[in-house]
């Protein structure tokens, strides 16, 4: 336990701290992801037929890929990208690199958009019809009647799947550790290298990803129970 002990002669406190960007990370991603799954939501609700063709798109491809390699293609390909503008529009010279955290962050956060997007598409259509038609009779508008009938009760409808698209971006940080990032995976490998024990510090990183999506499926379960509050349950 003296390796796994906060100070010098341990590695609690940089676990600790790693344990702390993989949250951040993790919930960066899953706001942003959110933003993207509720566009892409609206695209495939939408009547345009180029709309939802994008949307049909980004969700088969995103879902259809592995995630690492959508990982590698936003890194090194975006760092090229970079470092081809910076060399010939801002005159500089040699490779310009992408901050890891936010590189990360928006892939997972686009790998998660298709999840939520198909979460939110299918929260929408669990409304029933019958109350958008009597919020339209009484003459509400279109943004009274998305803040009173169609965001509420989307929601109501979306938590159970977005509980499980934040336990997925929970998960996807450990694939940002190829990056460089010293979240929980990044740190237990360096830890694990240092000192000869890998399984020690592998078996932490285990736990410690446990502990995180224990709590966070009991905070979704707390959410989703109260928004339940006043419905009549089958």
């Amino acid at each position: 336990m003296e390796l796994l002990s906060w100070g010098d002669k341990g590695w609690g406190d940089e676990l600790f701290f790693a344990t702390l960007m993989t949250l951040a990370v993790a919930t960066a991603a899953f706001l942003l992801g959110l933003v993207f799954g509720s566009l892409g939501a609206a695209a495939k609700l939408s009547r345009h037929g180029w709309l939802r063709a994008i949307a049909d798109g980004y969700t088969t491809i995103m879902r259809g890929v592995p995630d690492l390699l959508v990982i590698y293609l936003f890194y090194f390909g975006g760092s090229a990208l970079v470092t081809y503008v910076a060399n010939k529009w801002l005159g500089t010279s040699g490779f310009v690199g992408i901050n890891a955290f936010t590189i990360g962050a928006l892939a997972i956060a686009i790998l998660s958009g298709a999840y939520s997007t198909e979460v939110i598409r299918g929260a929408v259509l669990a409304i029933p019809k019958g109350e958008i038609e009597a919020a339209r009779a009484v003459g509400m508008s279109r943004l009274l009647l998305f803040r009173r009938i169609l965001a509420p009760q989307a929601l109501r409808y979306a938590l159970p799947g977005l509980g499980n698209v934040w336990q997925l971006a929970l998960k996807e940080t450990a694939l940002i550790s190829v990056t460089g990032l010293v979240e929980i995976m990044r740190q237990s490998t360096i830890a694990a290298g240092s000192t000869k024990k890998p399984f020690t510090f592998y078996a932490a990183a285990a736990v410690l990803y446990l502990v995180l999506t224990t709590l966070s499926t009991y905070a979704f379960q707390r959410a989703e129970d109260r928004s339940m509050r006043g419905m009549r349950r089958a």
